[in-house]
């Protein structure tokens, strides 16, 4: 079986990653989207609420399951006996940051490959960042993300605002 791991903060999670979900779904056996628990990143959503979401996002793709870890990615790679590790790339530089990180990984691992999997232009310039960004500001998010995680950002925004 091909297992692969789609790491990740997904803080919040995006039309951008579910496009490259769809996309190497079509690949993969089974996919694991792994929600890091981040200590130097001040998250807006809980890694539960995280993972809620994604989930709910996911339920179209029947090999699509969710996990959170802390930790070393290579040891949780060999503990899930995964083959890859899925990775999306908008632009250039996206690419120069994740060939570094895929040749470190390489390193530590090397019986695990990284695949790249390119976004779609429409998605190109969403970051999960620049969602949060717009959504704290009062912009109408909801092209750039599912539709739960649409109403979550309005339930933050009215909670904390």
């Amino acid at each position: 079986m091909r297992l692969a791991v789609y790491p990740g903060s997904f803080d919040p999670v995006t039309n951008g990653h579910i496009d490259i979900l769809e996309k190497s779904s079509k690949i993969f056996d089974e996919i694991i989207v792994a929600v890091i628990h981040n200590v130097t990143k001040k998250a807006l959503f809980s890694l539960d609420e995280r993972v809620k979401l994604i989930e709910e996002s996911t339920r179209h793709l029947s090999n699509v399951r969710v996990d959170a870890f802390s930790g070393l990615l290579a040891n949780y790679l060999e503990d899930k006996q995964a083959c890859a590790i899925i990775r999306g790339l908008r632009t250039v530089t996206d690419f120069e940051y994740e060939m570094h990180m895929a040749m470190m990984n390489k390193k530590l691992i090397p019986n695990i490959d990284t695949m790249f999997f390119m976004s779609d232009s429409q998605y190109t310039f969403i970051s999960s960042s620049a969602v949060k960004e717009a959504a704290l500001l009062g912009g109408d998010v909801g092209s750039l993300v599912p539709p739960v995680v649409k109403t979550g950002l309005e339930e933050k925004m009215m909670n904390d605002g």
